[in-house]
């Protein structure tokens, strides 16, 4: 497929001190992304060529003003363009720790790439790992992508979600970044049923024309009928009954730990964090991207760390980069997923 014909896609490094920009390189050098959508960097040039150099990576980085810049001049084979943010003009990158400013350019080079996407000049964005505790010492109000790219975006935090993929799984999470306390008020009959329906719209998005979504309860055994709790007959129940009646194909609620092995359904739907991510961390390690769904852009980053003590050492695999790039070309509706390299 020639590049005219593919969507661009950025990428952001994430955190310059982790293995962001080691993985951000090995997938835009990887078939299955070259043939399938156009990679734009996001980041600092410095940080990527540091990378490059310690990981033995060979790469011609080529700066751009921006990705549309991309789309006009064609770049030589093997150049990868960066839009170059210039993060580290004044402080130094302290590759392996924990900083501020390697917080504060994991954000900046997501924002970049979201406000790409928002200008037209990006069909997707693609974040790599960044860590929470270096953007708090940075203190930017962040407790996932999700509410990130909704603030980034101006949509009402509640209605982002995140969606976990990997092989033909799909989990969506009804609560996220908070405690289980918090949590469990989070979860109310609105808002499982606006999840219920991001997730049929996603998917639709996605090419599946007839959605089939398996819904989790909260307490053990989907509260066993009202034995272990209230919350699947009072909340959870009434919203999958009014998802029915706006004709989306939804099932539950489902003990939690038995739903994954439904065969039948495309997406599977969890109140809390664990219930989503111990599944997903289990069955694909290291290669499970997190799409975030609800917003008028396509995100998407990995659900493993930045990986601190092995930056620099090129020993991270870019799989979850590239399963990440990989669905939302096809998201994009331009491109067909690709076999394996």
């Amino acid at each position: 497929m020639p590049d005219s014909a593919k969507p661009r896609v950025a990428l952001a490094l994430g955190d310059p001190a982790g293995i962001g920009p080691e993985i951000a390189l090995k997938a835009v050098k990887d078939r299955r992304v070259r043939e399938i959508c156009v990679p734009v960097l996001y980041g600092d040039r410095g940080a990527l060529e540091l990378h490059a150099k310690l990981c033995g990576l060979a790469a011609e980085i080529r700066p751009v003003a921006s990705a549309t810049e991309v789309a006009t001049t064609q770049l030589p084979e093997g150049v990868i363009p960066l839009v170059d943010l210039e993060q580290f003009r004044n402080e130094p990158l302290r590759l392996g720790e924990i900083a501020a400013a390697h917080g504060r350019a994991a954000t900046q080079a997501a924002a970049a790439g979201v406000r790409a996407a928002m200008a037209g000049e990006v069909a997707a964005v693609v974040a790599c790992p960044m860590t929470e505790l270096a953007i708090k010492q940075a203190g930017i109000e962040f407790d996932g992508y999700p509410s990130f790219v909704a603030r980034c975006t101006g949509t009402p935090i509640e209605d982002a979600y995140l969606m976990l993929c990997f092989d033909d799984k799909r989990i969506v999470h009804t609560t996220l970044h908070v405690s289980v306390a918090c949590a469990i008020g989070l979860i109310t009959r609105e808002r499982v049923e606006r999840v219920i329906t991001e997730t049929d719209a996603t998917l639709r998005k996605l090419g599946v024309a007839e959605p089939k979504i398996a819904v989790s309860g909260l307490n053990p055994h989907a509260g066993e009928h009202g034995m272990f709790g209230t919350e699947e007959i009072d909340i959870i129940a009434p919203a999958i009954a009014m998802a029915r009646t706006r004709g989306i194909a939804v099932d539950g609620p489902f003990g939690a730990d038995t739903m994954f092995h439904k065969s039948a359904y495309d997406a599977f739907i969890v109140m809390i964090h664990d219930q989503g991510h111990v599944a997903a961390k289990l069955l694909a390690t290291n290669r499970t991207a997190g799409m975030t769904i609800g917003t008028p852009v396509l995100f998407a980053s990995v659900a493993h760390g930045s990986a601190l003590d092995i930056a620099g050492k090129n020993k991270a695999s870019p799989q979850a980069v590239v399963e990440a790039m990989q669905r939302l070309a096809r998201a994009a509706g331009r491109a067909p997923m690709t076999a394996a390299a």
